[in-house]
């Protein structure tokens, strides 16, 4: 059969993208009904300090509605972490919305302020009188571990939450112990600001007649974010509160978390009995939304002498920030099961400690822990390679696991159902024409530059963030409506869904509508995280579909007077086949005393195992050493998928989370002064951010192996562009700097003081 024209696999444009860049789109703060009050937050300049505050006089300010503090809030839940450790559990320090008398990070809320404009707020926030008193702060990892550290909660003795081991200890040690050579290698890898297009905003709506909130907010989910707002920190029945998600300017993971401003806007719109807008500026978002990354790791690996990797053991410490954020704590732990990679490694240990700092709460940002992974184990194989002499490909070739062990299960109990590693590597090296490098790495040092190019493999696990029910029915006028409870923040749902159900009933994307994001329209919802949306979403949409042609088949039936086997669905009309004989959707909605049940389906859900995407990203470097600026030269991406839904959907991607985790290689970095904790990034004049002239054109191609365990065979993809990223750009910049000089080391982000320092180091020990 000939592929449907707007079915999976075709390159169908993005139907959202017409009124976004038409200036249509609609986001939280675009939201304005009148009247609206307009809040603003108070945030501590240390970080760490106990403080009394007197609001008195910026009460009496004009147009000041409500200034509410922690005694106002001090019947509230606090913020929930979500994750625990099944064996020697943890206790969370407490996350209040408004701490009473001890702030624990520059940032830290201890004041909402409502007002009838942004300025009399504002106004208001500067007349609050505070009296602080600093207490000692401590920020990074390695130190918050030391002996006499400043501590960050007293319960916690050493700032550590848990200290917990993955794999085999005793038998890593052994292998360790009869190893022919070990590669050791210590990294870093930086904390980051999300920093999302769209900040972050909130409009609170209050009907006291039916003492019910409306929430809109841009969000990654509605109904997580009711559920918690409402059973954990409100304390009120759930159908107490509607939560709509409108258009969302980018996610990352930090838009799925409950964050203080939207129960303070809750409390502050049912006590003035008015609606409340909170939109954050960009300092805010610095200041009080989860940050990501932020890990130092040591990392070993046991070699025979012929290349084969015999076990490795690693230490990773993970900064928690402050106060722990929904999932926080699962990120270091989480990932740390995917650090055997795509290799044959039977042979695993690794020491996980979550550590307290004064800093933001660091939580999910793309990749959640599997970048982090990635990063460490791809730097460490190029180190073995370094070691044993090797070429970085040919020892790579020498350990992936092979198809034929497929399913494999690795040390840390992961299950990979599919994959041709070694595929996928190789074709990456023809397209960037890896054995002509010699010779434009010579021509580049006529010119006075330095080339380097490197590579890295990885895997992710993904598609698991639980059970995901969709609603497919037929609509009145003959389109179709997709509900369901993930949440876009512009990756292209209303696209991707439209062309699983344009798959069964070939209509084309303006006559399929996708809901999503309303609390009151659609029952439940796991909102979007962890590439989830259509390795889970896609395949609950693609059942329901399924299950309504069924339904419409049957009905259809009825009314032609045949058999539902010789119908056939196609651009909106059931029809006998091989006749005229046919109806409309649009028909069959509107005849006489059709039951509603017969024109909608639903289907839910859930992957018993996670999906593995995988793939190799390459990259080539031209350094100046008289500077230190890196620009990429090339840039080539081989991933295997499982199936592509959308080609052009999942280059952008692709192309995003590189761009994403090439920023985070060469210049991305929060940085708090170790004097007095304070965030010396907080603006765009301090944290850089990529640029479109700093990335590479990129060549993206797929190298597709079924995924097993998914009926639609994908195997997730929103994430993956952000993993093998950053460990291959620092591979070339490291390779370049290896070749001309013997520096085998430089940390993230890779800027051009870093690199020019680097260099001349290493020219002035050579010249002593």
């Amino acid at each position: 059969m000939a592929p449907i024209k707007f079915g999976v696999g075709q390159s169908v444009l993005r139907k959202e993208d017409d009124a976004l860049i038409r200036g249509k789109g609609r986001y939280t703060d675009d939201f304005a009904p009148k009247p609206s009050l307009h809040a603003l937050v108070l945030r501590s300049p240390h970080a760490h300090a106990k403080y009394k505050i007197d609001v008195a006089a910026a009460r009496s300010l004009p147009g000041v509605a409500l200034i509410l503090t922690a005694e106002d809030v001090k019947d509230l839940g606090d913020l929930p972490c979500l994750f625990n450790l099944e064996v020697n559990p943890f206790t969370a320090p407490p996350y209040p919305i408004l701490p009473s008398d001890e702030v624990r990070h520059v940032g830290d809320a201890v004041a909402f302020v409502v007002a009838e404009t942004v300025d009399q707020a504002r106004d208001a926030i500067e007349a609050i009188e505070v009296n602080w008193t600093p207490l000692p702060a401590v920020v990074g990892v390695l130190h918050a571990v030391k002996a006499g550290a400043p501590q960050v909660w007293p319960q916690h003795h050493g700032n550590v939450l848990f200290d917990v081991s993955l794999g085999d200890k005793k038998a890593t040690e052994a292998v360790f112990a009869k190893a022919d050579a070990v590669v050791e290698l210590s990294v870093i890898n930086p904390r980051v600001v999300t920093n999302f297009m769209e900040t972050r905003a909130v409009v609170c709506e209050y009907d006291a007649r039916r003492d019910h909130l409306t929430l809109t907010v841009g969000s990654q989910g509605s109904h997580r974010l009711r559920e918690i707002l409402c059973g954990v920190v409100l304390k009120i029945p759930q159908e107490k509160m509607r939560v709509i998600c409108p258009d969302v300017g980018g996610g990352f993971g930090t838009k799925l978390f409950p964050y203080r401003e939207y129960a303070l806007a809750a409390v502050a719109a049912r006590r003035l009995r008015k609606t409340v807008k909170w939109t954050a500026d960009r300092a805010d978002h610095f200041m009080g939304d989860a940050q990501g990354r932020d890990n130092a790791t040591t990392a070993r690996m046991a070699l025979a002498s012929d290349g084969r990797f015999l076990g490795m053991d690693v230490d990773l410490l993970g900064d928690m920030g402050a106060y722990l954020s929904t999932f926080g704590p699962y990120i270091p732990h989480g990932g740390a099961g995917m650090l055997p990679g795509l290799y044959d490694i039977q042979a695993f240990h690794c020491r996980v400690r979550t550590v307290f700092t004064n800093t933001v709460p660091v939580d999910a940002y793309r990749g959640a822990g599997r970048p982090e992974a990635a990063y460490v184990l791809e730097r460490l194989v190029d180190a073995a390679a370094r070691k044993l002499g090797m070429t970085v490909d040919a020892i790579r070739r020498k350990n992936f696991i092979p198809p034929r062990a497929m399913p494999y299960k690795t040390a840390t109990g992961k299950v990979y159902d599919s994959g041709d590693f070694t595929a996928h590597m190789k074709r990456a090296m023809e397209i960037a024409q890896w054995k002509e490098f010699p010779k434009r790495a010579k021509a580049a040092r006529k010119q006075g530059l330095v080339r380097g190019i490197g590579l890295s493999t990885y895997v992710e696990v993904c598609g698991t963030l639980g059970e995901e029910t969709a609603n497919v029915r037929l609509d009145s006028d003959g389109d179709v409506s997709v509900l369901i409870g993930t949440q876009s923040t512009g990756q292209g749902h209303q696209t991707a869904y439209a062309q699983l159900v344009a798959e069964q009933f070939g209509l084309p994307p303006e006559r399929i509508h996708v809901l999503q994001g309303d609390t009151d329209q659609i029952a439940t919802g796991l909102g979007t995280g962890g590439s989830s949306a259509i390795p889970t979403g896609g395949v609950s949409v693609e059942r329901a579909t399924r299950e309504l042609g069924k339904k419409l088949r049957e009905a259809a039936a009825e009314a032609l007077e045949t058999s539902p086997g010789d119908l056939e669905i196609s651009n909106g009309t059931i029809k006998v086949a091989g006749t005229d004989r046919s109806i409309s959707f649009a028909d069959l909605a509107a005849r006489p005393g059709i039951d509603p049940a017969r024109l909608n389906a639903s289907a839910t859900f859930t992957a018993a195992d996670g999906t593995y995407p995988n793939g190799t990203h390459l990259a080539e470097v031209e350094i100046d050493p008289s500077t230190g600026m890196i620009g990429i030269v090339n840039y080539v991406v081989v991933d295997d998928f499982g199936v592509t839904l959308n080609p052009l959907l999942l280059a952008g991607q692709v192309h995003g989370g590189a761009m994403q985790g090439i920023g985070q290689a060469l210049m991305e970095q929060a940085v708090y002064s170790p004097k007095d904790g304070q965030l010396v990034t907080g603006t765009f004049m301090d944290y850089a951010l990529p640029r479109a002239a700093d990335g590479p054109s990129f060549v993206f191609e797929t190298h597709n192996v079924p995924c097993k365990t998914n009926p639609l065979g994908v195997k997730g993809a929103g994430e993956a562009g952000a993993i093998g990223s950053c460990p291959a750009v620092v591979n070339a910049i490291i390779d370049g700097l290896w070749r001309e000089y013997k520096i085998d080391h430089i940390d993230m982000p890779a800027t051009p003081e870093r690199v020019w320092i680097a260099i001349r180091e290493h020219q002035r020990r050579h010249s002593l």
